[in-house]
Parts: C-alpha cells; structure tokens; sequence
C-alpha cells in the first residue's frame, strides 16, 4: 500500500489554550496511538490534504522534529461543522507483525453482459473493510463484473483474498446488475432466442430418432 509522510511537531501542551492556538496558526492537533503510550503531535492542515480528499487508501509515515518516525494509519477525524477545516486526527500506530483493521477501496473492472444489455450495474460496496499486516495490505480491491448478467449478483465470497481477510458476511453483496426498463425488451428477446433454439434442437433430435 501507498505511503504519505507527514512532518510533525511533538506537542508539549494538550489544553485547550495550546490547541485553539495551534489552529489558529493553520496547524492540526493530532494523537497517534497504539504504542507503548500516545504520541500527541501537530503538523499544517495542507499536509493532510492527500491523505483526507481522496477516495483512495493509504498508510501513514509520522516523522517529528525530534527524529522519530512512526507508521500508522488514519483512525478518526473531525471536521469543523461549518467551515469544514480539520479540527483534529486520531491515528493508530502499525507494527510489521501486527493485523491491522481498514476500509480499501473496490475497484470495478471489465465489461457486464448484463450492462451492455441494458441492465444497470450497482455497487453495493465502495469499500470493503479487511484484516492484514501492514505489508499485506491491497492499495485497492479489484472486482470483475463481466460475468454478471441481468439479475446477477457478486458476493463477497467469489473474490481472491489470499493477502487478507474480509470482515463482512458471506452473504455480504459487492454489486449487481439490475434490470431497467431499456432492458426489458431486449432480455425478453434474448430469452425467447434461447427458448427457440432449444426447441428447434430437440425438434432435430426427434427427427433423427424417427428416420
């Protein structure tokens, strides 16, 4: 998985004197835990801007002023209601040797026979949460729907995950191919093809059988 350093500074003071003074000079309080005790750190908002807007997932390299160098990951952040500026981040310390919990993104891949009729694809799941070390942890999930037909639908269970284990049911649907109402015609004629085909097939055969 893809990794974003952000800079740091370890911060002395945690009240909330020190934490609206560091917003308003453009900074982000932040708390890094998981380890041994909490890492409480500030660094400028602008250095989060590709770690929070984007829809990808990513991993996190922590490096304060004081030399040290942390990996974690994004637990929780908090917005302001109004302006929308990050308020706060919490984040969750890795270890190579520990499974970690995360939501990676699915990405949907190839042509649906049920799509090129005239069905239409619906996806279930934009992300999918799994377990994995730090190492073993995808950049994206990639599904397949071309076998999807009308009607059809992929669950969780008919995707690889050799790297890393899914957190949802098996029953869990990742997407779809629903019929609409352009399809309707079209999937009617191709059903009274097959219906035909069959049926002239097995009028063969009864002729065969009689000569």
């Amino acid at each position: 998985m893809k990794s974003i350093t952000i800079n740091g500074s370890p911060r002395e003071s945690v009240g909330k004197k020190a934490t609206k003074a560091l917003r308003n000079a453009g900074q982000v309080p932040c708390v890094l835990y998981g380890g041994d005790k909490a890492v409480h750190f500030s660094a400028p908002e602008l250095a989060f801007s590709k770690l929070v807007y984007t829809p990808n997932a990513h991993t996190v390299v922590i490096a304060l002023e004081n030399g040290a160098s942390l990996n974690a990951i994004m637990q929780d952040i908090q917005f302001h209601p109004v302006t929308d500026r990050i308020l706060h981040i919490d984040f969750y310390q890795l270890f190579d040797d520990k499974e970690i919990t995360m939501e990676i993104p699915v990405n949907f891949i190839g042509s649906s026979r049920g799509v090129l009729n005239g069905g239409v694809l619906r996806k279930n799941q934009r992300h999918l949460k799994v377990k994995a070390i730090p190492a073993n942890l995808p950049d994206f999930i990639e599904v397949d729907i071309t076998p999807l037909r009308i009607g059809s639908k992929m669950y969780i269970t008919e995707l690889p995950n050799p790297d890393f284990t899914f957190l949802h049911p098996d029953n869990t649907v990742v997407c779809q191919v629903r019929r609409s109402r352009a399809s309707v015609a079209e999937f009617d004629s191709e059903e009274e093809e097959e219906l035909e085909g069959g049926a002239e097939a097995a009028a063969e055969a009864t002729s065969e059988g009689q000569e």
